[in-house]
């Protein structure tokens, strides 16, 4: 007997029907994307090679208890570094043994007995160390690990009394606010959810990791010129909780969840891009090896025998999602395989971080300084980095080959840091008196994108010091200026040229004459030249300098509070090359040009017209210097004022500030301007010549009597305070 439905039932009846069947769809759809996320996030976990002579030893070192030998327990402080953190991680390191197959514990009971003798230990004890980052992190980060490689094969009861523990990485936790924790406390928690198989929560984390990668100015986070702030202080951590913490968390997951239902959007993968290539990367050596100017407290830790390659991986991941700017990360990942030599040349001011970076295919360099607008340093969080106070003070880093300073930091002079004017006090203030707010606010750069100047009225929170500083950069050179240092203090200045492993004889010019500089230390008088490690420093009228080259002494437990730290005594070689400007200076100077990759031959030669070098000014209303081959004058004023580039070219600016010109067959080509100050809506420059000129940003008025013109120049407002305007003029 057939049963027949009216017709609006049928209706219905087909409605549900297809409704039901998408549900379904949609549910084995989301069912794959988990399954597939799993397999990729267990598959990452399980690619590093297992050593079962380590996992061996492990065994070895568990006590009866399944605590582990070599561990102390009993000292939760935040300067003990919270070396519990290493039970929870030998225990994913053994799990990973029992799950490999390559491995001789594959399937090993008694193996497996230990980690689960060890996670007992662990859960009955429940280790909270005084830092956050023990409890919200490094635990949840290794117990959750865990789970995801043996969880399924453990008691449940057991695994129940872990999850409190894991569960403290969740997005009310302190740790999560918006910063480079906020990524990675997200990806603890989804990881467990996994686990637990949460997929409606999983849902929502996911969401919150994408809607991350976002510019944040002003706030902690990304900012509007690439660079990252991990706390208020607006202290520069781009290269740490920036990129660690934030950009490859970020493209970790962008990894895991691509082409599945979950997989990011497109505009937020090409802006990580953006900040790798922009950010991240533009502040590393040939986007190669770390830059240790921007590091922080993490610079009294031991780096590796000798200067590592960053990974490939983060970029190979990106490439999966995106085609975007692909060209120059194939380009990054050649570098660092060692497949192709450095080729890219610019030069790029963080407008909200106080730092500029310059770069040739030869070298790297950068200045770092702070403002009213960036504390200068970030405070000695949990012991490291309690020598840190002038690491922001003008500081001038210069790197050929990215090894310069090397695990220098055990023997370094704390107070002759390179580039730096410093107080030279008999010892420096205590790790409480380091993070200062700045002083002053006329600090910036004018860039072009190849080239630039930075200008650095400086106060010195810590010393009754100041003093005006700038630097300028051209292709083969760049020039440092400094003028009106002053000083209420008994004690000497030093500005510090450069202090680096020594790697090579020094020598200098004297009198015409090349001399080797036997080691020591000593005053050299009417130096023209010193050349060291293939970089020379050319004194544009002979002068007096310090230098240093012997054998210096320090320990690594010196620079840092934490404990745990090797007490041996390190020796190194170590060149260092200051002016001495003596005790309360009253308007002292200086003035040098660098020469980075050069012989002491072609160095001697060169410094006969001072490689076509023409300081126009060093004084407090105008430091300003001409490179006559490539016709670029880069000015700063700190008043308006005015100077001559050359015979009937005169610039005037009515406001502080700084201009950079290039000029061609006498006529004015290229200008670029920037307000270090940040208070100024439009800057007003005239040159002599007519140019009859309009752009987006700028007008001219023309005085035809005169033969000059008055460029009327709109600059950046609002995130963008602080960048520079580029205008080629016809």
């Amino acid at each position: 007997m057939q049963t027949y439905l009216p017709k609006m039932s049928q209706l219905r009846f087909v409605t549900m029907a297809l409704g039901f069947s998408l549900l379904t769809s949609f549910c084995l759809a989301q069912k794959n994307d988990i399954k597939v996320i799993k397999e990729r996030i267990i598959t990452d976990l399980m690619s590093a090679k297992v050593n079962d002579t380590m996992v061996e030893a492990l065994m070895a070192k568990m006590n009866d208890d399944g605590s582990f030998k070599g561990i102390n327990y009993e000292d939760l402080s935040r300067t003990a570094s919270f070396p519990h953190g290493g039970h929870t991680r030998d225990l994913v390191l053994m799990a990973k043994a029992f799950k490999n197959k390559a491995s001789r514990f594959y399937q090993s009971k008694p193996l497996k007995a230990l980690i689960e003798k060890g996670l007992t230990y662990w859960v009955k004890n429940d280790f909270v160390g005084d830092n956050w980052h023990d409890n919200q992190i490094t635990t949840p980060t290794n117990l959750g690990n865990l789970m995801l490689v043996i969880g399924d094969e453990l008691p449940k009861d057991l695994v129940a009394k872990a999850q409190p523990m894991i569960g403290r990485a969740n997005m009310n936790a302190s740790g999560a606010r918006p910063s480079g924790d906020r990524i990675v406390i997200a990806g603890i928690l989804a990881k467990n959810l996994l686990f637990q198989g949460n997929h409606q929560e999983f849902d929502t984390i996911i969401k919150i990791i994408e809607n991350e990668l976002k510019f944040s100015t002003g706030e902690r986070g990304m900012q509007h010129d690439y660079s990252f702030h991990h706390r208020v202080d607006r202290v520069n951590n781009t290269s740490s909780y920036g990129y660690g913490k934030y950009a490859n968390a970020f493209g970790e997951w962008s990894y895991y969840v691509a082409g599945t239902r979950y997989a990011f959007s497109r505009e937020k993968i090409n802006q990580l891009v953006d900040y790798y290539l922009d950010g991240i990367y533009k502040q590393m050596v040939y986007g190669v090896y770390e830059d240790i100017s921007v590091k922080n407290r993490s610079i009294s830790h031991r780096a590796a025998a000798q200067p590592q390659p960053y990974s490939t991986l983060e970029i190979e991941r990106l490439l999966i999602s995106t085609d975007y700017r692909k060209g120059e990360l194939e380009e990054i990942i050649r570098l660092r395989k060692g497949e192709a030599k450095p080729s890219a040349s610019f030069a790029k001011f963080f407008w909200q971080t106080e730092h500029f970076v310059f770069q040739r295919p030869g070298y790297y360099t950068t200045v770092r300084m702070f403002s009213t607008r960036n504390r200068n340093m970030e405070e000695p969080y949990n012991g490291p980095g309690k020598t840190t106070h002038h690491r922001a003070d003008g500081t001038n880093y210069l790197l050929l080959k990215g090894d310069e300073y090397h695990n220098i930091w055990p023997v370094y002079d704390w107070q002759k840091i390179s580039g730096t004017t410093i107080v030279q006090k008999p010892q420096l203030p205590g790790p409480d008196d380091i993070q200062k707010e700045g002083l002053t606010d006329f600090v910036g750069a004018v860039t072009d994108g190849m080239y630039g100047a930075v200008v650095f009225d400086f106060k010195s929170p810590h010393d009754p010091l100041e003093a005006k500083k700038s630097w300028f950069f051209f292709d083969e050179e760049y020039v440092c200026l400094g003028t009106d240092i002053k000083s209420k203090s008994n004690m000497p200045v030093a500005t510090t040229l450069n202090q680096a492993l020594m790697r090579s004889d020094v020598y200098m010019g004297l009198n015409d004459t090349r001399q080797i500089v036997e080691k020591g230390n000593r005053k050299l008088e009417k130096v023209k030249w010193v050349h060291h490690d293939k970089v020379g420093y050319i004194f544009p009228e002979p002068t007096t300098v310090n230098l240093s080259n012997q054998v210096e002494t320090g320990r690594w437990s010196a620079i840092t509070d934490q404990k745990n730290i090797s007490n041996e005594l390190v020796s190194e070689e170590v060149f260092t090359l200051w002016f001495n400007h003596g005790s309360k200076p009253g308007g002292a100077a200086y003035q040098y040009i660098v020469v980075p990759n050069v012989t002491e031959q072609q160095l001697n030669q060169t410094s006969r017209n001072n490689r076509s070098i023409e300081i126009l000014s060093n004084t407090s209303a105008l430091q300003a210097v001409k490179q006559g081959q490539l016709g670029i004058s880069q000015l700063a004023f700190y008043k308006a004022g005015a100077v001559e580039l050359e015979k009937d070219v005169t610039v005037r600016l009515d406001s502080p500030g700084m201009v950079m010109v290039k000029m061609q067959k006498g006529r004015l080509i290229e200008l670029t301007l920037a307000d270090p100050s940040r208070k100024l809506s439009r800057m007003l420059v005239t040159l002599n010549g007519v140019y009859k000129a309009r752009g987006e940003n700028f007008r001219t008025l023309v005085d035809e009597q005169q033969k000059s013109t008055l460029f009327i120049v709109d600059l950046p407002q609002g995130v963008y305070l602080g960048k520079s305007v580029h205008l080629k003029v016809e």
